[in-house]
Formats: structure tokens, C-alpha cells, sequence
């Protein structure tokens, strides 16, 4: 496989050093992509990035993942209106681990290929390097000059950041730079990836190269995604959606992907799932057909969710999903774990109660209009009963002054009540 052209029919490339192409056609090419490890887990912003990666792997070349230790340290100005906390060695490394074994998921580091994936740190071989090696080493190679004219530099320093621009950060893209410079010549890496916001650290990556030893050096990013309307990708209003289980949910991953627009998902299923561009094509035109039936969007969902999470979790997500929106069973409710419980019925209505109404028992009639207000009047609530219209935990209550007891409970500490197909009601017991 065409690695650029790959890219460019998947909507992947915004800016390419001239000759990469031509690189990529001639040898097995090491290119790396930079990530800083300010959290344990990665979210879905860095998804392309990553993607990059392993169709770079699927067409025969050697993927770096470069985990910025010593530039998450400092703080990457790009895109950025004020300085980032910096963190500590220990909380670094930390999150280093945590993020290789996330792209262990996407990218082969076991085998014996040539083009085997490796993890490097760039604080391996930054913490021993002095301010005066780096001054002579670096610093003697790129004028201010060159870096006043990024424009990471200059929105910053032209009233976009309230406090400015700290040296530490002026000084981030000779770091990143030197990153480039080094594995050019330990690791015979010649492209940087990422994406267009990174294009002035790329570039004066690649200038050092040439000014330091002449070698090959070329750039390629890929354009920043958003949402429809313009947003950042990734934002919800519960804040990013990310990769680990632990912050996100399967079952709201799924979700995210399973509620994109027709236009994102049509541009969403290129860049984030690894289907061949005949499969991609065949699906766009079924979709065309029956926008309704959102076939981009359940294979999209489907594929991102099997690669970052599992099968299984895949399998969990659509069940949770069908408890909501469609005919479920008890049995399934009962499965649900509290966390994917919780983000299935997120947003319904809400009633606490005391766990002493529960402990000997209580009618359902009193404690759904008395205890709750969930119907307006006993009479509502028996006549909706005799009409087979409520659910007590997602069977059907046949008898409205049916006993309550702790037994009941979901987990226990939850009852659901339905009344009719649509309106779901969470009662929690303290």
C-alpha cells in the first residue's frame, strides 16, 4: 500500500514536506508522532495521530511513538492561550505506562518485522543533557529570528495569552527539534507526523537537521478535526471523551460515535477505522439510500469501540443501548455494571429516598405518588397499571399496590420505573 495516498483518500493529510511521497516509495521509512503524557490515558484527540501511525505500520514502515517526558515537563505553546501546569517525574511515568499499553491496541511492538513499533521517551535522553550542551548543541543552530516568525510564537505574543509567553515555552520548539534531531540519528528517523497545529515544530525540527549534519528530514501533518459545527473534537459537556474504561465509559464511547451527524460520520469512518476505502464507499452509498436506518454511524461506532475497547465491550454497549431505546429485557438490565448503568440513564429524572421506606416494605401506589411524584395521583397511577403502561425495573407491574421491598433494588441502590414506552424515572435509595 501507498502510504500517502492512503492518507490523502482518508481526508489525513493538510501539509507534506516536498519529497516525502517519493521517500515513503523508495525505503522503509521510521516516523514518529509525538505525544505528551499529561494524563493516564489518551482521548480521542489523539486519534488521528495515532491512526497515522498504524496505517504507516499496515503499509510497511516503522512507527516511533514518542512519549514527551521531558516536554510534557514544560508545555507545548501550539494551539495553546495559557501556560500549562507542569508535572512531576513520578506522575510522568505514570503516565507513560498507562499510555503504552493503550497503543499496544493499535500498533504491533511484539514482533520480529523490521518494521516493528517501538515506544521512546524523550526524557531518556533529555534528563542528562545540560543547559550549556544545549545552548551549543541547539540553541547555536536556529536564530530568534526563525522562531519569532512560528505562528505559535507570535499569536501568543500578540495579545492572545493573557500572561504572554514564558522562555520555557519559547524554548519548547528547539526541544521538540532536538527530538527529531536525535532520532534521525539514532534510530535513522526521517518524518515527523502530527497534526497542523504542529507544523512550526516539524519545520524547525526539520531545519535543525539540515543545518546540524545535512541529513533527510521531512514533515507530513494531518488537518485538526472538529465537529459540524465547528467545535472541538472530542468535547462533550462532560468534558473529552477518552480511551480508558475508566473515564469513559464503553457504553458512552459508543454513544459518541453512534450520535455524529451524517457529514462527520462520512468523514469520521476514513480517519478512524482501518475499512478499505471499496468497503467505506459501498457503506456511504447505503447510507445515502436510508439516512434513517444511520448505517455510518452503527459501523463507525462499531469499529472504533472493537479496536479501543473489545469485542465483548462492543457487544455490552449496543445491549446497554437497546435498554434505552429499545426492547429490552430484565435479564439485560440485571447485567448492566453501575457505572454503565449510571450512563444509560444519565439525564432521567431523579428521586432519592431514605433505605428505611424500603425495610419492612411499601405499596408501589405510595411510594410512586406519595414518596416520588412520579404520577400525579393514585388514579393516574392505576389506571396506567390496568393498562400495562408502567415497568418496575423493566417488567411489566401488574398489580399498582404491589409490595416494595429491598429485594427490588438494582444493585442495591436503584429502582427504574417506566411509564409508557419513553419516560424513565430513576428512583436511589440512600
Amino acid at each position: 500500500m501507498d502510504f500517502v495516498e492512503e492518507l490523502k483518500w482518508r481526508g489525513m493529510v493538510h501539509t507534506m514536506m516536498p519529497g516525502t511521497d517519493e521517500l515513503l516509495n523508495k525505503e522503509l521509512v521510521t516516523a514518529y508522532v509525538g505525544i505528551d503524557p499529561t494524563a493516564d490515558s489518551l482521548h480521542i484527540g489523539h486519534l488521528c495521530g495515532i491512526m497515522m501511525l498504524k496505517h504507516l505500520q499496515r503499509c510497511g514502515h516503522k512507527p516511533l511513538a514518542l512519549i514527551g517526558g521531558a516536554t510534557g515537563m514544560i508545555g507545548d505553546p501550539s494551539g495553546k492561550s495559557a501556560e500549562r501546569n507542569l508535572l512531576d517525574e513520578k506522575t510522568l511515568k505514570h503516565n507513560q505506562d498507562c499510555i503504552q499499553a493503550q497503543l499496544a491496541k493499535f500498533l504491533d511492538f511484539e514482533s520480529d518485522a523490521p518494521n516493528r513499533a517501538e515506544l521512546v521517551n524523550n526524557y531518556d535522553w533529555m534528563k542528562d543533557f545540560t543547559f550549556l550542551d544545549f545552548a551549543r548543541e541547539v540553541g547555536k543552530h536556529i536564530t530568534v529570528n526563525y522562531m519569532m516568525a512560528k505562528d505559535s510564537v507570535q499569536k501568543r505574543l500578540n495579545g492572545e495569552a493573557r500572561d504572554g509567553l514564558s522562555f520555557t515555552e519559547f524554548t519548547y520548539q528547539l526541544l521538540q527539534g532536538y527530538d527529531f534531531l536525535y532520532l534521525n540519528k539514532e534510530k535513522n528517523c526521517k518524518l515527523q507526523m502530527g497534526g497542523s497545529d504542529q507544523w512550526g515544530n516539524i519545520t524547525t525540527g526539520s531545519e535543525l537537521i539540515r543545518r546540524t549534519n545535512g541529513n533527510e528530514s521531512y514533515g507530513l501533518t494531518c488537518p485538526l478535526i472538529t465537529k459540524a459545527d465547528g467545535g472541538k473534537f472530542g468535547k462533550t459537556e462532560s468534558g473529552n471523551i477518552w480511551l480508558d474504561a475508566r473515564y469513559t465509559s464503553p457504553y458512552k464511547f459508543y454513544q459518541f460515535w453512534l450520535n455524529v451527524g451524517d457529514d462527520e460520520a462520512a468523514k469520521y469512518i476514513k480517519i478512524f477505522t482501518a475499512l478499505d476505502k471499496a468497503e467505506i464507499d459501498a457503506l456511504i452509498a447505503e447510507h445515502a439510500e436510508a439516512p434513517h436506518l444511520r448505517i455510518l454511524q452503527k459501523r463507525l461506532a462499531k469499529e472504533v469501540t472493537i479496536m479501543v475497547h473489545s469485542a465483548e465491550a462492543y457487544e455490552a454497549a449496543v445491549e446497554a443501548s437497546s435498554i434505552l431505546f429499545g426492547k429490552s429485557t430484565a435479564e439485560a438490565l440485571h447485567k448492566l455494571d453501575e457505572n454503565t448503568f449510571l450512563a444509560v440513564f444519565e439525564g432521567v429524572p431523579q428521586f432519592e429516598i431514605e433505605r428505611t421506606v424500603l425495610d419492612t416494605s411499601c405499596k408501589a401506589v405510595d411510594l410512586f405518588v406519595d414518596s416520588v411524584s412520579i404520577f400525579a395521583s393514585k388514579g393516574e397511577m392505576r389506571k396506567l397499571t390496568k393498562a400495562g403502561g408502567i415497568s418496575l425495573n423493566k417488567e411489566k407491574l401488574t398489580d399498582f399496590d404491589k409490595e416494595i421491598t429491598t429485594a427490588d433494588l438494582l444493585n442495591n441502590k436503584y429502582l427504574l420505573v417506566q411509564k409508557g414506552k419513553k419516560n424513565y424515572f430513576l428512583i436511589i435509595v440512600k
